[in-house]
């Protein structure tokens, strides 16, 4: 009885599961009479004939292989145990949930650029995700062969590719390479779109791709930092104070020292520059309107004079100014 007890089992379950397994088959053992067939949640139960499925047992729960099971097999249907014989079939147990994985490039991908003949070297990292969807295609291209297939072993299938496929939609998508993340959500569309048809013949389905950051050299990004900084002030004067009061602030010039004496007073004569500069900028525009307001009060006849001073009302006598208040007349 020991030789049987060894090659026939009494329950049929996952018995090595994971939280980052796909999938995990039962295999070569034979189910004896009055066997159990165990299903937890997130598990499906796929019974497998010579690579053929019998039969997809979706609800968690125990059943009973003979009263349970074999009745709704395709062609096992009418199997009947022997005293010595049992049910010789595969039982592929599958993690129906949504899988979440994180990726980041391995090495900056050189994204072409018309200002940089080399390229712009560029990380980038975030996360997809993806489930199985397909038992048939899962079968025939994988657990054929495969007793178990992880999480990892996806993840490095998608990583060989994604480099390509960064660059590829990068370069189509990207309308600024100084600022990718704007264009995020349709460069990250168009990768998940690919890496849906890369794996699709193995049964499973990207349901998901997102890229949380793109990462430049730092030489770049400093250079990106400071253009949007001069972009948000946009005066390069008001750059400098504003640098200054940052310095004070963040204690890299400390107040009572000959550097804060000198900052204080360049940043006296900055603010008075401004100052001065703007009472010349309004004296000019006043100026200006009051030249142009005079010329507006100055009658337009034809080189005639008035009979009456436009200004005063006086009665003209004919002189080129009137003799009560010195408007010209012509």
């Amino acid at each position: 009885m020991g030789f049987f007890s060894s090659q026939f089992s009494d329950v049929v379950e996952w018995e090595e599961f994971r939280d980052d397994m796909i999938f995990w088959k039962w295999t070569n053992r034979e189910i004896k009479k009055g066997s159990k067939l165990f299903i937890r949640p997130g598990q499906d139960a796929i019974f497998i004939n010579n690579g053929k499925i019998e039969g997809i047992f979706q609800d968690d729960g125990e059943y009973n292989i003979e009263s349970e099971i074999i009745p709704f097999l395709s062609t096992l249907k009418g199997f009947r145990f022997g005293f010595n014989s049992g049910l010789r079939v595969e039982v592929l147990f599958v993690n129906t949930k949504e899988f979440t994985v994180k990726w980041g490039t391995k090495n900056p991908i050189n994204i072409p650029s018309p200002t940089l003949p080399g390229g712009i070297p560029i990380r980038a990292n975030g996360t997809f995700n993806f489930k199985v969807n397909d038992y048939i295609s899962l079968i025939d291209n994988i657990a054929g062969v495969k007793r178990t297939y992880l999480v990892e072993d996806v993840k490095i299938r998608i990583t060989s590719i994604l480099d390509q496929l960064l660059m590829k939609w990068i370069t189509k998508e990207g309308k600024d390479m100084f600022n990718l993340q704007s264009n995020a959500y349709e460069i990250a569309k168009g990768i998940q779109e690919d890496l849906d048809m890369e794996i699709m013949n193995n049964g499973m389905s990207i349901t998901g791709f997102t890229i949380m950051s793109f990462n430049y050299p730092e030489e770049i990004q400093k250079m990106i930092t400071k253009s949007a900084s001069h972009g948000m002030i946009g005066d390069l004067g008001k750059y400098q104070q504003v640098s200054m009061t940052d310095g004070i602030a963040s204690g890299k010039v400390k107040g009572g020292s000959t550097a804060s004496d000198m900052t204080g007073m360049m940043m006296g004569m900055n603010v008075a520059n401004e100052m001065m500069k703007n009472m010349r900028q309004q004296n000019q525009e006043s100026n200006s309107q009051a030249t142009t307001q005079t010329n507006q009060n100055i009658p337009s006849n034809n080189g005639k004079k008035p009979n009456f001073c436009p200004n005063c009302g006086e009665k003209a006598t004919g002189a080129n100014f009137c003799p009560n208040c010195g408007q010209k007349l012509a």
